[in-house]
């Protein structure tokens, strides 16, 4: 191989090489758009985050203390709303224990 063949094989090897470089470049370029276009998505993501927090912290906790609350006193209401009813039903034993003490004296008497 004389040294002309051989600097042209070198040339040829740099030819690709520098053909290589450039398209690493313009790969290294649009990887540097991408980059940035994912931090900008980041951002966007980051406030859309920020702003659900928000509505969870000051709508939904709030609607579901309320909601709670509301359940706290009809939990109470039907509490009281209860206690005649107990009280009618303790009556009721006891007019009928009367009833049968009744009976039971009437029996004797006859």
């Amino acid at each position: 191989m004389t040294d002309s063949e051989k600097l042209d094989l070198l040339l040829a090897d740099m030819t690709d090489m520098k053909r290589d470089m450039t398209d690493m470049k313009r790969d290294m370029t649009d990887m540097k758009r991408d980059m940035t276009d994912m931090k900008q998505d980041i951002g966007l993501l980051k406030h859309k985050v920020m702003r659900v927090e928000m509505v969870i912290e000051n709508e939904i906790r709030v609607n579901i203390q309320r909601v709670a609350e509301g359940h706290l006193d009809l939990s109470r209401n039907l509490h009281k709303a209860m206690k005649p009813s107990n009280e009618v039903e303790m009556l009721a034993l006891k007019v009928r224990k009367l009833e049968s003490d009744v009976e039971d004296l009437k029996d004797k008497i006859s």
